[in-house]
């Protein structure tokens, strides 16, 4: 029987954590609230296998065998036969604890529980299930069919069992699993976010347009995308809720969001998402 992997929010990273399983043969159930959500995410999963097709690393028969891998659906109960769910939904402790607290009632107790969080604490998520030696980390990268790395995060209860899994899951997804404790804001985004803030500093006192600023980094850094660009691209309000974790969870300063970027997040200037953010969409 084909092991079922259950992926719960069927946005960017829901749906392009669903692709790469349903494309690694597993059988895939992702939920979300609203049909329309769950639509939205199986037509960004066909355009990203359809992209591809065009480039003939796959042919048409294959792509329909993978979509036809993935199965949708509102209810989360539908979740009671997945032997591994990662949940891939909005950034809020509060919305991922009552999640937590369903699937760990729904689903078989051997049954591996991790986050896609980019930020919040693994540990606290763990301690609220019957299962704390069952629940990690796993931080896929955006977008999740083309960039190699998972975070994978261990929380302090999480067990080896359950690391070798996931760290074998990871492999046979075709990702390259690089382990840190859970600490806020894991690597990747404690040395990313105030990369990011610093610039959103630079520009709110003036000392360089933007243009400027990401293309001083660009060229100067070889970075592939300048760190406003890569605000815009990650979501202003998922920066934001980031830098919170961090001031927060280290009681450091440094991590204080610029007043900039609270500012445009109020306005609801997020970023690519909703046309605009420090550029224009």
């Amino acid at each position: 029987m084909t092991e079922i992997i259950g992926v719960v929010g069927s946005g960017t990273m829901g749906n392009g954590i669903a692709q790469v399983a349903a494309r690694a043969g597993y059988a895939v159930v992702m939920c979300d609230v609203k049909e329309e959500f769950l639509q939205r995410g199986l037509n960004a999963i066909d355009k990203s296998l359809q992209r591809d097709v065009d480039k003939q690393r796959l042919t048409i028969k294959e792509k329909g065998g993978i979509i036809g891998l993935i199965k949708t659906t509102t209810n989360l109960e539908a979740l009671n036969g997945a032997s591994f769910v990662v949940e891939a939904v909005t950034e809020d402790l509060n919305v991922k604890t009552k999640l937590f607290k369903t699937l760990d009632r729904i689903t078989p107790p051997v049954a591996i529980l991790a986050s896609n969080t980019s930020s919040i604490s693994i540990t606290k998520l763990g301690a609220i299930t019957n299962r704390p030696d069952k629940v990690i980390g796993m931080h896929f990268m955006n977008p999740v069919p083309v960039m190699k790395l998972v975070e994978v995060i261990r929380g302090i209860a999480t067990s080896n069992e359950t690391y070798d899994k996931v760290h074998s899951l990871t492999e046979k997804l075709g990702k390259t699993a690089l382990d840190c404790q859970d600490s806020p804001g894991f690597i990747s985004n404690r040395v990313l976010l105030p990369m990011i803030n610093e610039a959103i500093f630079a520009l709110y006192e003036g000392v360089a347009t933007r243009e400027s600023i990401d293309g001083i980094m660009k060229l100067g850094m070889n970075h592939p995308m300048g760190p406003l660009q890569l605000a815009d691209f990650i979501g202003l309000d998922v920066c934001l809720a980031i830098l919170n974790v961090l001031y927060d969870g280290f009681g450091d300063p440094k991590y204080r969001a610029c007043p900039l970027l609270r500012r445009y997040v109020d306005a609801g200037w997020l970023g690519r998402k909703t046309g605009r953010g420090f550029y224009e969409y």
